[in-house]
Parts: C-alpha cells; structure tokens; sequence
C-alpha cells in the first residue's frame, strides 16, 4: 500500500558543532502550517486499494478497534547526526512504542523515516512518523532536543546562546502545546544554560527537564581510567559534575574500583604533583569532542548510546543515578538558579531526588566556580519567561 508522509513547518537540523548538537536552518518560518500529504515515490508495485482490503478481510477476522494506544511516545526534534543517533541507538534498545522525528529538511527526514521503518524487521519500534509540524509529536512521554544554532566564525558564546533561546523560545511553546505533561531531555549545546532557558520557557517543573550534561562526560571518565587499569568501564567508579565542558569538576575523592577508592593507594592522584598524571584522565575526557571532530568531523554514537541510557532509565521507571543537568541552589554555597549536572535518580517522573554527594573543599570550590561561569552567561540572556 502507497505510504504517505506528512509535511508542515518546524525545525531542521544538520550536524554538531563544537560538542554534538543538531543544528537547525536560521531564518526558516517556525509558525505551523497545515501538513500536506506527500507519496513516496520507488520501484515497489502498489496494489489497488480495492484489492489490498478484499485480502485482508480474506486473511483476517477483526475482533477490536485497530486504533493504536500509545503508552511510551519518544519524540526527537532534529534529525542530523545527533538525532538519529539518539533515535537508532533508542530504537534498538525498543523502548518505545512510537518514535516522531522532526525537523525542516524535508529530504532528509523523509529519507531517515523510510529507511528506519524498512528496518523495523529488526527491532520493536511499532510506529515511527516524521513531520515538519510539531503536531506529530502530540502526546509524547518523552521529547528529546538536539537542534540548536551553530556557531558562526568569530561569534561570542553569548552571541551564539542567544541566537538558540530565541530558537528555543519557539520550539520548546511548540513541544508544550502538543505535549503539556512530557518530560524533556535537553541535548543542544550549550546544554546547561539551554537546559535553564528551557525550564523557563516551558513552565512545568523542573524535575521534568533534564539536561544530557555530565552523563557523556562520566562514561568517558570511566572508561578512560578502566583503559589505564586494563578493566571493563562498568567496573570502575566515578564521577564528573558541574559544566558539561571545560569547568567541569572530577570528584577524584569517590574513584573507586570494587569499594577500593583509589586514593587511599595514591594520595595525590589528580593532582598537579602525581607521578602517575591521573590529572591527565579528566583532560583526555574534555578534549574528546574535539579529537573526534577533528577525526570525523561531528560526534554522535557516544551521545546517542548516553541518550538511550537516560531514556531507559526515565521510561522503565529504573531509578538509576545519573550525572544530568538540573536547576541547582542551595547546595554546594550556589545561591543562583544554575543548571549544571548532579547524580540525579531518574524514573517515570523525570529527576525524582538529587544525591548529596560529600565533595573536599577544593572539589566543592570548583563546583561553585562551574557555577559562576555558566551564571556569567546566563544573566544577559534575553527571553520571555512563562
């Protein structure tokens, strides 16, 4: 049977910047238009209608309405590199019963939405639609972020901030008109501060959205001090909080392996005097992105599988610790409202309770100097809070 595929306004994304975010066409019209149907064109014969219902009636007997009920809907705004990363690694892990894409690249979406849905032999991913009108994602559990502006040569980071709130302004009004009670994971960089712009923007609580943060960050952490015991990652333990970027705070005091903390054997592991240059581990974590850019051009299978990761846990109601953005003051002698990454717990309603976790003095004053860099830019941000 001819499938057909909806059309409206929305948003495009391409690919990452300078750490892994879908990046939409300035400039496009943003208001919704009504979504006209377009057929998929190919070499496959299309039965008549007709004919395709008179078989069906032969083969099947229906007992009950066919109308789907969607329990666990996962919308993903930008479908570039980052997005669909997101999506194949969050479609393989089937946790979903319906995936939307959206995004203004109409050949491009059109194109990742058939070539998943011809493979949806392989996995149990019911449904997967794509539009460019935010209508599709009516309904969702969960909506996932990866589009944003990308920075231009010569641009502050202020600038290019806020270039993405006057784009979040527009889409996140979208994604709450569609789905008022839908937890979100905010992915486009700079994610702590868009993570606090969409808090604001949104009006719902706070709890429900959740900024990728420090998750990618601590996955690295760990599997870079497992490649220097020659251990499995999951085996080792440890954290990296604050920033998702180059103020982010390792928490060297907590690096355990098995219940052994690592510095009960090396007492200045991370510091600047370690023979051992453990302070080099959280160096390799910062310069990652920019090692893989330079090698590939964009970053995206370690974001997608941490996306996956957070979602897993949100929609299967696991209550697993996580380092994700969230608004923070009052903790840590940071008095401001900041975004930036904790160990969360994460279930079915988004960050159920934060981890108070026992920080040195020094860890702590890093904590609150993470804190004052992303206050320095967020207090000239622009934009109208609901």
């Amino acid at each position: 049977m001819a499938m057909s595929w909806a059309a409206g306004v929305g948003w495009a994304s391409r690919r990452v910047s300078a750490a892994r975010v879908d990046f939409p066409s300035v400039g496009l019209a943003l208001c919704p238009r009504r979504p006209a149907c377009i057929p998929l064109r190919g070499p496959w014969p299309v039965a008549p209608v007709s004919r395709m219902a008179t078989v069906k009636n032969e083969l099947m007997k229906n007992l009950t309405s066919e109308k789907a009920v969607r329990h666990n809907k996962i919308s993903i705004i930008g479908a570039g590199s980052v997005g669909m990363a997101c999506a194949v690694s969050i479609v393989l892990k089937g946790l979903g019963d319906e995936l939307a894409l959206v995004d203004t690249a109409e050949g491009k979406l059109k194109g990742e939405m058939m070539d998943l849905q011809q493979g949806s032999h392989f996995m149990k991913m019911p449904s997967i639609v794509a539009s460019k009108d935010y209508s599709v994602t009516a309904d969702s559990t969960l909506v996932i972020i990866t589009a944003g502006a990308r920075q231009e040569k010569g641009e502050t980071r202020l600038n290019l901030v806020q270039r993405n709130v006057a784009i979040f302004e527009l889409m996140i009004s979208s994604i709450v008109k569609h789905s008022p009670h839908c937890k979100m994971i905010v992915v486009s960089n700079p994610v702590d501060i868009l993570t606090y712009v969409a808090w604001k923007l949104s009006g719902i609580p706070k709890s429900r959205v959740i900024g990728s943060g420090c998750n990618l960050d601590t996955a690295r952490f760990r599997f870079l001090i497992g490649q220097k015991l020659g251990i499995h990652s999951e085996s080792c333990h440890g954290w990296v909080l604050g920033e998702h970027g180059d103020s982010s705070v390792p928490v060297w005091s907590g690096v355990n392996v098995a219940g052994v903390p690592l510095r009960d054997l090396n007492p200045a592991i991370g510091a600047d005097g370690d023979p051992e240059r453990w302070k080099d581990v959280h160096g390799d974590v910062i310069a990652s992105a920019y090692e893989i850019i330079k090698a590939k051009g964009y970053t995206s299978w370690a974001i997608g599988l941490s996306v996956a990761d957070l979602t897993e846990s949100i929609l299967k109601n696991l209550r697993r610790v996580h380092p994700v953005s969230t608004i923070i003051k009052g903790l840590y002698g940071i008095n401001e409202e900041v975004s930036l990454s904790l160990p969360c717990v994460l279930g079915e309603n988004g960050i159920s309770d934060l981890i108070k976790v026992r920080l040195t003095p020094e860890e702590e004053a890093r904590l609150r100097r993470s804190a004052e860099t992303l206050r320095a830019i967020q207090k000239d941000l622009r934009f109208q809070r609901r």
